[in-house]
């Protein structure tokens, strides 16, 4: 898969502006994230890489098959069909994957938060998941979203990621570390 970080950076900041302008950073986030779900799909790439589609029916395409997503009404906007349409010119759909992430990236630095995963071995209860998204919010100083993921191959313990920040904490690692400090 190609690297469309530097493409992107320009299209996520030209939306994020438009987007704080006009009060909708929800909206174009959901909006992007239907896009970005549409132009990863198999079938849909296949179908965007005919030949035969114009620029038009490509930005077409993809907005059609967003709206049966919920979110995506942005799409539907000026901007919405202004966007896909210079993507489609300038053939970048494939870029909406990073658009998107980006955009989320700058929406959550603009309301002070992040979103953090906690990698446990077994389902936690909210009252854990609550204390573990205040430690985090203290430590980072900032709003905490934590997404919950189970790993039954971690054992026990936990992983945290939040941004560029990695704590494992899980019986799998500790495990791996006492085998490699026996082997050494």
């Amino acid at each position: 898969m190609a690297d469309y970080s530097t493409v992107a950076r320009p299209y996520a900041r030209a939306l994020f502006d438009t987007a704080m302008a006009s009060n909708s950073l929800v909206p174009w986030s959901r909006a992007l994230a239907a896009a970005a779900a549409v132009v990863s799909d198999r079938q849909a790439r296949a179908f965007l890489s005919r030949p035969e589609l114009g620029v038009e029916e490509r930005g077409e395409f993809v907005a059609s098959v967003a709206a049966q997503m919920p979110g995506s009404e942005q799409l539907g906007s000026a901007e919405g069909r202004n966007l896909l349409r210079l993507l489609a010119e300038n053939d970048r759909l494939d870029a909406l994957g990073e658009i998107s992430a980006r955009f989320d990236r700058l929406k959550a630095e603009q309301q002070n938060t992040v979103t953090a995963t906690l990698v446990t071995a077994r389902p936690v209860d909210d009252d854990q998941a609550d204390k573990v998204a205040r430690a985090l919010s203290r430590k980072l100083g900032r709003l905490v979203d934590l997404e919950l993921e189970v790993d039954e191959s971690l054992l026990g313990g936990a992983i945290i990621r939040a941004e560029d920040m990695v704590i494992d904490d899980s019986v799998r690692t500790r495990l791996e570390r006492l085998t490699s400090s026996l082997i050494d």
